[in-house]
């Protein structure tokens, strides 16, 4: 399928020629009840205060007409090599359902069959230590999960964990506490490390390759620490499983208690719903959890199979993140969440963004001259207004925003004060913060003077819940891949992760003669 030269098509160029409209001229009740988009998972997406009119609206349809997006993404469910660095398919849909319905092979194995095989695995273990059945070396159960992965076998995964608990508590499902062990510095395993029971701890060690420095440097951390513990009959093996690929050496090692797997067709960043998520998720919450963010995710995956972009959510954001990134040139786009629960929310975006989409070559490994991902940050609301929103508003750059929020709370812990309940309160600061970016404010005194017309988007639902949560998670990956397709990049490697790791390891074997790595080692090392 071809991919178009955005420095000379026609779309491009007429988009470039596209009268610019403000925010400020373009948002009133009717558009803001208008410019609504169903997502899955109950929630929706709103683009209202957003600068694009209905002509740049049916340009931006046009350009995903003429660039076929709908169907690249129908050719990588249907198991094309999308992944032309690597020579790989991109199988992360896969995980959560078959969009499709088709049989998609690779290796000689039915990938549908191997994922809900591994799902099955799952969901027996989990139950097992859950109810008891699997207990820890000395006959005690297991009330502590404790991820050791870095990267997409961090992220993601405590992302999710963190936004489910105060779900799960309010809905009165049982848990298992979740710890998670992820940076190579000895103080991030020591600070977690002190405060657990190994008698009831249960380690998972992520790691797809099976050779990841920091994951393997922290696993011998751990094992050292529980072969050092004066706790009588305690068996290191016993408290160790592995999530990893079948060919890794990981695979292989007898002194795990058990492994689940996952393939080189999964990226890091998108392995939230395959086992990389689904084995901490499914012991922490049950499996009926993770199995109902499967199918928010789901829900999502097939609506973004949508042609018309006024009806997919994920397309209609990808192509607005197009116009602000390369019509309007902004460099950067905040996520900021009006939930407590989506904390880290942000952090995973960060890699899912800008590990996928930060490229200079496009698929072909030519050089590119066109804008590509901006760079992503953000923090929960309200805190963060207390914070970096000063320069969103009247900073000397404008920054793209996306909100996200809800109605209800998830622990149904509030209290009424001042006439309001706090999540009132909350939602009130949301509502106000998107119109005070839009419209900015008159004043006399310059100080007090906003501009406006500060673009942002609003992703909304009733309630953060593992549906509502699969189908967010699955909204922002098929923007990214989206928009990798519109850039004609391949958003599923990572070469720019690879130079830092080979030059580390050059400046542990004592630099070999690298006299630069050797004067910065002699002010560290």
């Amino acid at each position: 399928m071809n991919y178009i030269d955005l420095d000379r098509t026609e779309g491009y160029k007429a988009l470039i020629g596209t009268g610019k409209c403000t925010v400020q001229e373009l948002l009133s009740p009717e558009r803001i009840r208008n410019c609504d988009i169903r997502l899955g998972g109950g929630l929706r997406y709103n683009w209202a205060a957003m600068p694009i009119s209905g002509d740049a609206a049916a340009k931006l349809q046009a350009l995903a007409d003429e660039e076929d997006l709908a169907g690249k993404y129908r050719e990588l469910l249907s198991g094309a090599m999308m992944n032309t660095g690597e020579k790989r398919l991109v199988l992360h849909h896969l995980t959560r359902g078959n969009v499709l319905g088709v049989k998609v092979e690779a290796d000689g194995e039915d990938k549908e069959a191997f994922y809900s095989g591994e799902l099955e695995r799952i969901r027996e273990f989990s139950a097992a230590v859950r109810d008891g059945r699997i207990k820890g070396s000395t006959g005690k159960e297991i009330t502590t999960v404790c991820q050791i992965g870095i990267g997409g076998s961090d992220l993601g995964p405590r992302a999710l964990y963190l936004a489910l608990r105060g779900w799960a508590e309010g809905s009165g499902v049982k848990q298992l506490r979740g710890e998670f062990i992820s940076n190579v510095d000895p103080d991030d395993a020591a600070a977690v490390i002190r405060n657990l029971d190994f008698e009831r701890t249960l380690f998972i060690l992520v790691s797809k390759s099976g050779t990841t420095q920091e994951t393997l440097t922290n696993r011998d951390l751990v094992l050292e620490t529980l072969r050092k513990s004066p706790i009588k009959g305690l068996v290191p093996s016993k408290h160790m499983i592995a999530v990893t690929s079948k060919t890794s050496p990981l695979a292989k090692d007898d002194s795990m208690l058990a492994a689940f797997f996952m393939d080189d067709y999964i990226g890091g960043r998108y392995s939230s719903t395959s086992a990389v998520g689904g084995v901490v998720l499914s012991l922490c919450f049950g499996f009926d959890t993770f199995r109902a963010l499967l199918d928010g995710a789901h829900e999502e995956d097939r609506l973004s199979l949508e042609s018309s972009i006024t009806e997919n959510g994920a397309l209609m954001d990808a192509l607005i993140g197009f116009y602000l990134r390369n019509i309007m040139g902004y460099p950067a786009t905040a996520i900021l969440p009006y939930s407590q629960a989506l904390s880290r929310f942000p952090a995973h975006l960060q890699q899912l963004d800008m590990e996928s989409n930060g490229k200079h070559v496009n698929r072909n490994g030519e050089k590119i001259s066109y804008p590509t991902g901006p760079v992503i940050f953000g923090e929960p609301g309200t805190n963060g207004q207390h914070s970096f929103y000063q320069l969103l508003h009247q900073g000397s750059d404008i920054i793209p925003l996306q909100f996200i929020g809800f109605r209800e709370c998830q622990y149904g812990e509030d209290i009424e004060t001042a006439g309001s309940y706090s999540q009132t309160k909350l939602n009130a600061n949301l509502i106000a913060q998107i119109a005070a970016f839009a419209r900015g404010k008159d004043d006399s005194n310059p100080n007090k003077e906003f501009d406006g017309n500060r673009p942002s988007s609003l992703i909304y639902g009733d309630r953060l819940t593992p549906s509502s949560l699969g189908a967010l998670l699955s909204h922002f990956e098929n923007k990214v891949m989206f928009q990798g397709f519109i850039w004609n990049l391949n958003s599923f490697d990572q070469e720019g992760v690879q130079l830092g790791k080979v030059l580390a390891k050059k400046v542990l074997a004592g630099c070999e003669g690298d006299d630069i790595l050797k004067a910065y080692a002699d002010l560290l090392i």
